[in-house]
């Protein structure tokens, strides 16, 4: 479903992964079932290959990894969060324009 530029993130590598990360972190709050997931995932896939090297972008499948969602109050999917040196700097719920997420993402870089 996802570019090669969207990394998978789970339960078990989200510390290192996001958390841990130097760099501005997306992380798509998702579920295979969900349509405006669906809807969403070609702009998440654009923002991933438009800001390589400055974003990592990455999906976290909310049915198979429950506790990451949980941990940060993600009660409606499709839930952008942006993660900036370990916390949340924005969030976006719902699917949105590829204009919002761009706006969103300029804020962190």
């Amino acid at each position: 479903m996802a570019s090669a530029d969207v990394v998978t993130f789970t339960d078990d590598n989200f510390q290192s992964e996001v958390l841990g990360s130097t760099e501005p972190v997306l992380v798509d709050f998702w579920a295979a079932w969900c349509g405006p997931c669906r809807a969403i995932a070609p702009l998440v896939d654009q923002i991933a290959v438009e800001h390589k090297g400055r974003l990592k972008v990455g999906k976290l499948d909310v049915d198979t990894h429950q506790n990451v969602p949980q941990k940060y109050g993600v009660m409606s999917i499709p839930t952008l969060l942006l993660f900036k040196n370990g916390q949340v700097a924005d969030q976006i719920v719902g699917a949105v324009p590829k204009a919002k997420l761009d706006a969103m993402v300029k804020r962190a870089l």
